[in-house]
């Protein structure tokens, strides 16, 4: 792996959102989002006591932003940083992901510890032909302190030196390898653990349908959030599985670091991008207690609007957009007077 590609910029040099056009300049209170309507990248700005959102294409023509010109090119990138972040103000720094292909987020010293227990014990396997697999981030721990575990792992360490050539002496170079790929796959491993708020929400959606098993109402709906629960769940579990494949081969992975560097980060801002949309959706859920109240059905509905474009399958998805009433309101969202409730406007400009 290169010095060069795992640096990052001094932080007088790190590039910021920054607009040469006036009219950027004269703005206040102002960010750029994904719309939640339509997830295009908008500007957002106070307008009277409302927001409004106003889309790049209609920015570009209406101040006359050329092609290819500064501020093109810094719409181009506030397009890309979004996928990494969820939202940006004039002057933030840009996200390492667009800029040195690092995470912009921290790790903790437990899932680094994890990453590179995780990798040794592959090693250790290599070495002794065992199929020792410790799935467990707490076992791993414990392993790590263990004296002969830790003895083994540095024979290891002296036989894959020898087997990548570097000599068996060499184990230090081997070491600096482990240590690198362990820095990566613990993004992995943090991921692995918000992910599992994802499981808790899942567990508890199914616990409500069968509390509500004799709630015909709020049964109907219960039943299709817990399949599409199920299916979310589904959909991260083999995003890992994937990595953990990839990455089980460790003297391959080992041999050919840059570019299995590249496919974990690949991986690691998938994630992360998808994870990142359930950040409120998780906070809700969290506190969510598995006993009947007249709040549930509500809860229900809101699990169902946010898990519905995502993992029902598109024609049905279609389907029942169409099948809404002239109110944008649909069978699933009748079920709570809430609906009927004003939502403070955002208003998307369309030039």
């Amino acid at each position: 792996m290169s010095d060069e590609a795992l640096d990052s910029p001094a932080p007088d040099a790190i590039p910021r959102v920054v607009f040469d056009n006036v009219f950027f300049h004269k703005l206040e209170d102002a960010f750029f989002q994904k719309s939640e309507q339509s997830g295009e990248v908008v500007l957002t700005i106070r307008f009277a006591k409302n927001h409004v959102s106003l889309p790049f294409k209609g920015i570009r023509r209406e101040f006359k932003i050329a092609d290819g010109s500064p501020d093109d090119l810094m719409l181009e990138q506030v397009t890309k940083a979004l996928k990494y972040v969820k939202g940006l103000r004039l002057g933030d720094p840009l996200p390492k992901e667009i800029l040195t292909r690092e995470a912009s987020w921290e790790l903790s010293e437990r899932h680094l510890q994890i990453a590179y227990q995780r990798v040794s014990i592959q090693l250790v396997n290599w070495m002794t032909g065992g199929q020792q697999v410790v799935t467990d981030p707490e076992e791993l721990l414990q392993l790590a302190n263990d004296p002969q575990i830790k003895k083994t792992v540095n024979k290891a360490f002296g036989e894959a030196a020898e087997k990548l050539g570097l000599g068996r002496d060499n184990k230090e170079a081997v070491v600096t390898h482990v240590e690198t790929l362990a820095h990566e796959l613990a993004y992995i491993e943090a991921l692995r653990d918000r992910f599992r708020h994802v499981e808790r929400m899942e567990k508890k959606i199914q616990d409500l349908r069968r509390l509500y098993g004799r709630e015909r109402s709020v049964l109907e709906v219960a039943d299709q959030v817990a399949r599409l629960g199920l299916r979310a769940v589904d959909d991260f579990n083999a995003a890992f599985l994937e990595v953990d494949a990839q990455t089980g081969e460790i003297l391959s992975v080992l041999r050919n670091l840059d570019s299995q560097i590249a496919y974990i980060r690949d991986k690691r801002d998938d994630i992360h991008a998808k994870l990142m949309a359930w950040d409120d959706i998780l906070a809700e859920w969290d506190s969510v207690e598995i006993k009947m109240s007249p709040d549930k059905p509500e809860v229900l509905r809101r699990a169902y609007q946010f898990l519905a474009p995502r993992f029902m399958a598109v024609k049905d998805w279609i389907l029942m957009s169409k099948l809404q009433g002239a109110d944008g309101t649909s069978g699933v969202s009748q079920l709570s007077a809430a609906d009927k409730k004003p939502k403070k406007p955002v208003h998307v400009m369309r030039w």
